[in-house]
């Protein structure tokens, strides 16, 4: 097999990466105007002294600005409201300052504030299917997380929840961020829980395009430095009281850089592809979804690839996974893939992820689950499972 197949790259920010950057925002925003929006989440960044001195910062800049907040995942009406609002306001550019859902509706606001139309105009899968032909305000993103990588990805996710709910996507190259900047030290305000979540999803971003069947050796090497962070750095950012904890920072927020890079260039697989049921239908955060089932969804893809697929790529790479992120060396690559499962369970249970019951989540639910998982992520996991063996994966985890 030519592991050198032909690929192609899309579209990728500038980016800004380093401990410092925060205060690269002024500069950055005045590179394409003097009106800004924010779009913030509803309080975090609002208690900490760097909201005060970004403020301060752009009125010494000569920026004037509006903003918008966002408390929990976004929704349609939440972007179509905003862009009501501040479409005739002459807005020159958007930052997104926030965890991903803030980033994911900035980009959307700022791919609609032009053309001044309803997301749900583009909405994959629930919209109305209308080709989406821009122009894009400039849109600048900030992340104060490490998790999603939305800085680096075209698609915004804007959900509703309920019985009815759905999770997709608004995705464009247009929408794709100007300028990523990347600041670690934004990581110090949150709580081991929120990197805990966060932190599971950037990984498993990792992991599951590193199997995907749109894997490239680009994103290949991108994956694998960035699990190599995520290695060496996730649990000094977990402990607060670590004395290398700001060196965890800088190694998560890359290996969260990373895995929004890859998932927008090969994609992702079941985890993914299982989260946007799981979201729509029940209070699950994303990052959680992510944490509690990648153990999971590993050991089913290992064991049906073993059964289906036994000389394809995903389980040699599913090996090297198991040696890059244990340390150890396997008397065989099935002894690798199986010390992968074992690392990921005992990551489970330290993390103490809650599982899917814990939100609501009841036997019944499964078939309504699986049936509406089939989108895009899992369209490139590497190999297709079936509806017992979904359901049996989340019955693992009810």
């Amino acid at each position: 097999m030519n592991p050198y197949k032909p690929f192609k790259v899309a579209r990728l920010p500038t980016i800004r990466f380093g401990s410092g950057t925060f205060d690269d925002i002024p500069e950055v925003l005045a590179g394409y105007g003097t009106r800004a929006l924010l779009v913030t989440g509803a309080r975090s960044l609002q208690r900490t002294p760097r909201w005060q001195h970004l403020l301060d910062a752009l009125a010494a800049a000569g920026i004037d600005w509006r903003q918008v907040t966002v408390d929990g995942e976004p929704s349609p009406d939440l972007v179509d409201d905003a862009v009501r609002e501040h479409r005739a306001a002459g807005v020159d550019v958007v930052a997104g300052i926030g965890g991903g859902s803030v980033l994911d509706a900035a980009k959307a606001i700022a791919g609609l504030l032009i053309p001044g139309n309803s997301v749900l105009d583009h909405l994959e899968g629930v919209g109305r299917g209308l080709p989406y032909s821009g122009p894009a305000v400039p849109f600048v993103a900030v992340p104060t997380t490490a998790g999603t990588g939305s800085e680096a990805t075209k698609n915004a996710v804007l959900s509703r929840q309920g019985d009815d709910g759905f999770k997709k996507s608004f995705r464009d190259e247009r929408l794709v961020a100007a300028v990523a900047i990347v600041d670690p030290s934004l990581l110090d305000s949150c709580p081991p829980e929120l990197v805990a979540a966060n932190g599971m999803d950037a990984f498993t971003q990792l992991l599951e395009s590193y199997v995907s069947l749109r894997a490239s050796p680009f994103t290949d090497a991108l994956a694998s430095s960035g699990m190599q962070a995520f290695r060496d750095g996730f649990w000094q950012a977990w402990n607060p009281g670590d004395p290398l904890a700001q060196q965890g920072y800088q190694k998560l927020a890359y290996a969260s850089l990373c895995s929004g890079i890859t998932l927008a260039q090969c994609g992702l697989g079941s985890v993914h592809g299982l989260a946007s049921p799981l979201g729509a239908f029940f209070p699950i955060p994303h990052g959680t979804v992510c944490g509690t089932l990648v153990a999971a969804a590993t050991r089913v893809n290992i064991r049906a690839l073993r059964d289906r697929e036994p000389h394809g790529p995903a389980l040699r790479k599913y090996a090297e996974a198991g040696l890059l992120l244990s340390g150890r060396m396997f008397a065989s690559e099935a002894a690798a893939q199986d010390g992968l499962v074992e690392l990921l369970d005992d990551w489970t249970a330290r993390l103490e992820l809650p599982r899917l019951g814990a939100f609501g989540m009841r036997e019944q639910d499964i078939p309504r689950v699986v049936a509406n998982c089939r989108g895009g992520s899992m369209q490139t996991n590497p190999l297709v499972l079936s509806d017992d063996e979904l359901a049996g994966l989340l019955r693992e985890r009810l």
